[in-house]
């Protein structure tokens, strides 16, 4: 039974990928991940007995259609249409669709362009500079390319994905895991734990009397397709994805040693066991014990540090970048920010620039969520690609934006902004007069990243200088395993945001963590301040706060060092007075 679920999922997933390749409708392709996320969380013995009664569309985002699909491939194994799919596009062409930098259209671009889709030929085509050549391409897409087949291939590249990527999926094991035979406690581990800005792969650690029954219901896992190994207390996986699995089951007694070891990271643990030799303690996933053998209990990762004379050190923190000695000099931060802390989204965009949710619907979802204030930040009008606003857009803007303050307040509030082009000269791209009639002014960089170190660091800091520039959106411009920083002269910058009082934007697009948490620590050592955005071009991309927050925790951002944690009059008014 679990082979009938495992084939139904899998066939699911690959006539999304098809149908990506085919072009299709947007929605459909949808209702095709969404189905095979939703029966991944449904029993073997549940999926056959809905198929049997006829009741599939009782589950959510499956309606007839889909129902009939899967009830075809319960009964017979097949999908119609979905072999003559499979057979119109190669395995490489799949593969190749999967890489971070290229999607549907550009792969089959590259395919039609090379009469290829082999990595190895792409590698060789990129090399000799065939792939700038081909329309929608250039020098700098033809370098990412490169990067991530090399990637593809092993070479030269370590096989990492951003976060964003992984941790969806490693929560839904997560459940699937608690709710194996017997099981205590469990968590993510590792690198996800620590929201690492990239995952090698995923470590999970449970609790449980009889491990063996939970690492078989650990493997029976419908996206598993490979076990690479299962032993007494540990089983790895390979999933339909590729991701790797490790499940570590142990007595609950050890659990909380074990969450801690597993959590890492490595040098974050070496350092605390010479701090446990020292207090005459070894340290390991076992336990903590006395040098005569005996074992201290402990229950959870709060009373681990305490035996060790240390406060909680939070999961972001443990990477070995002085924060057990800050602990022990009591100056670790005790007043981290928190997701509970932010009171308003910035850097959002709607169906006004390049959005997919109007005003209305990110306001809406955005006071749902809690939140006092919602910025509205479209793009201007140099970034034409992205349906940047003029002066004019700008203004019938502010019309809606008055209109739904009228129906949504007292309580919630949209913030007039604009997201402006910092030109290659520096200039804002919007007319000073009409930048002063706004409550706040992003400035970011979109084009003409390659620039050489001291022209870029030119462009930025004369932008910073500009009166009306409240916040520098994506500091650096890198994407993750995608495009690096520009080369820019960081020190300047933060000093720069010190004299001038710009705030630095943390850009949680998963794509970007930018400013990376190693940028955040320099800002707070120098004082700077900071906003958590979203970069939200969608509802659902509001919960890129998440992991703006992480990145912010991991650069030991405080609260107090975060402007968008003040109420809406006092955000504005702060951007207003940072400037001397």
């Amino acid at each position: 039974m679990a082979d009938v679920k495992t084939s139904v999922i899998r066939a699911l997933k690959e006539m999304a990928l098809s149908l990506k390749l085919e072009g299709a409708n947007a929605f459909r392709i949808q209702a095709y991940e969404q189905a095979a996320r939703q029966l991944a969380g449904v029993s073997e013995d549940r999926l056959l007995e809905l198929v049997r009664t006829g009741r599939l569309t009782t589950l959510v985002g499956i309606g007839p259609s889909l129902a009939e699909h899967v009830t075809e491939l319960v009964n017979t194994g097949q999908l119609t249409g979905l072999e003559e799919l499979t057979e119109r596009y190669p395995d490489e062409l799949r593969a190749l669709v999967r890489l971070p930098s290229i999607g549907p259209r550009r792969a089959l671009a590259l395919w039609e362009a090379l009469g290829t889709a082999d990595p190895a030929a792409l590698v060789e085509a990129c090399q000799q500079g065939r792939v700038r050549e081909i329309p929608g391409f250039g020098r700098n897409s033809e370098q990412t390319l490169l990067a991530s087949l090399q990637q593809l291939l092993g070479e030269g590249l370590t096989d990492r994905r951003p976060l964003a990527e992984v941790l969806p999926e490693a929560e839904r094991l997560l459940a699937y895991v608690q709710q194996g035979p017997g099981v205590v406690r469990a968590s993510l581990a590792g690198s996800v734990r620590r929201f690492a800005e990239t995952v090698g792969d995923v470590d999970l650690v449970a609790s449980a009397p009889r491990a063996r029954a939970v690492l078989d219901h650990f493997t029976r896992w419908p996206d598993v397709v490979k076990v690479r190994g299962s032993g007494e207390s540990l089983a790895s996986v390979i999933l339909d994805s590729g991701l790797q699995v490790d499940l570590r089951v142990v007595r609950d007694a050890d659990f909380a040693t074990a969450l801690h070891h597993f959590t890492g990271s490595k040098a974050h643990n070496v350092r605390l066991r010479t701090l446990a030799r020292r207090k005459g303690l070894t340290l390991s996933e076992w336990g903590l014990h006395d040098l005569k053998g005996r074992k201290k209990r402990v229950t959870d990762e709060d009373g681990l540090y305490a035996l060790l004379g240390l406060p909680f050190i939070p999961p972001e923190l443990r990477e070995d970048t002085g924060e057990i000695q800050a602990a022990l000099a009591g100056d670790l931060p005790d007043d981290l920010v928190t997701e509970k802390d932010v009171l308003g989204i910035v850097h959002s965009h709607s169906t006004w620039s390049d959005g997919r949710s109007s005003l209305r619907e990110m306001a809406l979802a955005a006071r749902s969520l809690g939140m006092q204030y919602l910025t509205v930040t479209e793009h201007s009008q140099t970034a034409g690609y992205a349906g940047g606003l003029t002066p004019a857009d700008v203004r019938r803007q502010w019309r809606e934006i008055d209109a739904l303050n009228r129906e949504l307040g007292p309580h919630f509030r949209l913030l007039k902004g604009i997201e402006s082009d910092i030109l290659e000269d520096g200039r804002l791209d919007l007319p000073d007069a009409m930048l002063t009639q706004l409550d706040l002014v992003i400035a970011s960089i979109h084009a003409r990243h390659g620039m050489d170190g001291a022209r870029m660091t030119h462009r930025v800091l004369t932008a910073m200088d500009h009166p009306r520039m409240d916040i520098l959106g994506h500091p650096t411009g890198r994407l993750i395993l995608r495009r690096p920083p520009y080369d820019l002269e960081m020190k300047r910058v933060l000093e720069r945001a010190r004299q001038t009082g710009v705030v630095l934007e943390v850009n949680g697009n998963p794509n970007r963590l930018d400013l990376s948490g190693a940028h955040v620590r320099e800002a707070m050592d120098r004082g700077v301040r900071l906003c958590l955005s979203c970069d939200s071009h969608s509802t659902a991309e509001l919960g890129h706060l998440r992991f703006a927050v992480a990145t912010a925790r991991r650069g030991w951002a405080r609260r107090s060092a975060v402007v968008n944690t003040l109420p809406a009059a006092d955000f504005v008014s702060t951007l207003r007075g940072n400037h001397p």
